[in-house]
């Protein structure tokens, strides 16, 4: 009878690794194996794009060192003809992109802008416009000033952005015939490698430019200041995608790393929780086979 309770207990173990019976809530080691091999795949891909970010980081710092001549120029227009404008209606344009997985770095420009609008003494119209660029930030302003956006860009900036993109930009808001007094970009600026900081950079419109004392010296045509005002909008806006391109990719190798490191040690917890089950799991059989022996 003993020899037939243990050959039958043998029978029901046929399954290495199988939870005891009645067993809730536990994890068989097929699980185990099955999340192992998923994370594993997980940690291969996340630093393939670590590796990726790391490669395209390099070039987004070299592109951003040429930009910056841009933002350079202009501050040197806007020191020698200050601004003189009285108006309070501001436009806003946001600068983000279209991709994720890169932390908090869109949320970082939203949250500026959250944060302008939410002041009780802002020195503007709580109906200023906002330009958005990139999809991520669109979406969140979308929810929060979803009255206040009244043109959106995507598609820009997909890999190094070019004068071109920045001059396309300022080329519509232009041309979209939207009312405003001054401009404020807000963009990340970028710090280092492993660090960033949302930012603002105002820029001169037409109407600052004409009535500043700088330029009243001259004598000049109207077409001048409008040409001069949008040629500096798109350097502005130049300098800020390539800025906030290399925070961007900084941002993306940071969370590719660690996405890699909480991989790993997923991995390791996983390891050792796999190991002690086949212990016991080989124990149990062990147990099972001499129990069965010695009744025999």
């Amino acid at each position: 009878m003993l020899a037939r309770q243990s050959l039958g207990r043998i029978a029901n173990a046929s399954v290495l690794g199988a939870a005891p019976a009645g067993a809730r809530n536990m994890a068989t080691l097929r699980e185990i194996e099955m999340r192992l091999k998923s994370v594993r795949n997980i940690e291969k891909i996340t630093k393939s794009m670590k590796v990726i970010a790391s490669t395209k980081l390099n070039k987004a710092q070299r592109a951003l060192q040429a930009g910056k001549a841009y933002g350079i120029a202009n501050s040197e227009l806007f020191q020698h003809a200050p601004s003189e404008s009285t108006g309070k209606r501001k436009l806003f344009i946001v600068i983000s992109s279209d991709k994720g997985m890169c932390g908090g770095i869109h949320s970082s420009v939203t949250k500026a802008t959250r944060r302008a609008f939410a002041e009780k003494d802002a020195p503007f119209d709580q109906d200023s416009p906002i330009a958005v660029v990139g999809d991520k930030s669109k979406s969140q302003l979308s929810r929060i000033l979803p009255k206040n956006i009244f043109l959106a860009f995507n598609q820009i900036g997909r890999d190094i952005p070019t004068f071109a993109d920045a001059a396309g930009v300022a080329d519509l808001i232009m041309k979209s015939g939207v009312e405003y007094d001054s401009v404020t970009i807000v963009y990340n600026k970028f710090l280092s490698a492993i660090s960033y900081e949302s930012a603002t950079v105002e820029v001169e419109t037409a109407n600052s430019l004409k009535e500043s004392a700088g330029f009243k010296a001259y004598e000049m045509e109207d077409d001048v200041t409008k040409d001069l005002a949008e040629f500096a909008l798109a350097n502005a806006l130049y300098a800020a995608l390539v800025e906030g391109h290399a925070c961007e990719i900084s941002a993306r190798r940071n969370a590719m790393d660690n996405a890699s490191k909480n991989a790993g040690d997923m991995i390791s917890n996983l390891q050792l929780k796999y190991n002690r089950g086949r212990q016991a799991a080989i124990t149990n059989e062990l147990v099972d086979i001499i129990t069965g022996a010695s009744a025999l």
